[in-house]
């Protein structure tokens, strides 16, 4: 979803940019149109959620690989965020009314994992933190954008973005296959991934961590499972 202030890709979530030429856009994560919420944004979990902030890490999915959405192609990888000016893009695109709120209620230096997704190898790749609180998505104003929302008012708007900035790589690449495992074993044992919502609510591009940020960072220092 990312650019220049991009944003980010995530899955059915198209949260955008800044307002015009100056924020990068962040490539869409994949949540389509058809993955908005069916239930209200007033009625969702997530927006109880978002008033406690229940969470202060998160875990946000983009596209590393091409991939073209009415005709604009979508990606947006770790790399790309890294050769950003500041290294810095806004995480646009997200249309599903759960992601939204969940951006909502990100705070200033909160920290998120960034996820490549629908691609060979989907996984954590590295770590970025939110730079700017959310914003009206640029986006769901412009025609000839793929995420642009004809039901969305300029004095109502329906979504948002954030801005991230790189932190650095993960030490490696933690994948999904070695997250599952992990998951698969914690609901055994009540491990911290037993209730991830990687595994979940999977097509949610937006995702908040509580204890399973810290196991995951801790997978970094070992072998892969």
């Amino acid at each position: 979803m990312p650019r220049p202030k991009k944003r980010m890709a995530g899955a059915a979530e198209p949260d955008k940019k800044e307002p015009a030429g100056k924020c990068t856009k962040i490539k869409n994560l994949g949540e389509t149109s058809t993955e908005v919420e069916n239930s209200s944004p007033q009625k969702t979990s997530a927006s109880k959620n978002c008033g406690k902030n229940l969470s202060s890490y998160w875990l946000m999915k983009s596209e590393p690989e091409s991939r073209l959405e009415k005709g604009v192609d979508v990606k947006f990888s770790i790399e790309d965020l890294k050769a950003e000016p500041k290294q810095t893009a806004c995480w646009d695109g997200v249309r599903n009314y759960q992601a939204r709120n969940f951006l909502r209620a990100m705070k200033l230096e909160e920290e998120a994992f960034f996820y490549h997704s629908n691609c060979k190898e989907p996984g954590i790749a590295g770590l970025i933190k939110i730079v700017k609180e959310a914003y009206p998505d640029h986006t769901q104003f412009e025609k000839s954008n793929p995420y642009y929302d004809p039901s969305s008012k300029e004095d109502n708007p329906k979504w948002a973005m954030v801005d991230v900035q790189f932190v650095r790589m993960m030490k490696r690449f933690i994948s999904l296959a070695e997250l599952k495992t992990h998951h698969q074993a914690h609901k055994a044992t009540g491990g911290p991934l037993k209730n991830m919502a990687l595994f979940t609510r999977r097509r949610l591009s937006i995702q908040p961590l509580t204890k399973e940020f810290d196991f995951i960072l801790s997978l970094e220092e070992k072998e892969p499972s």
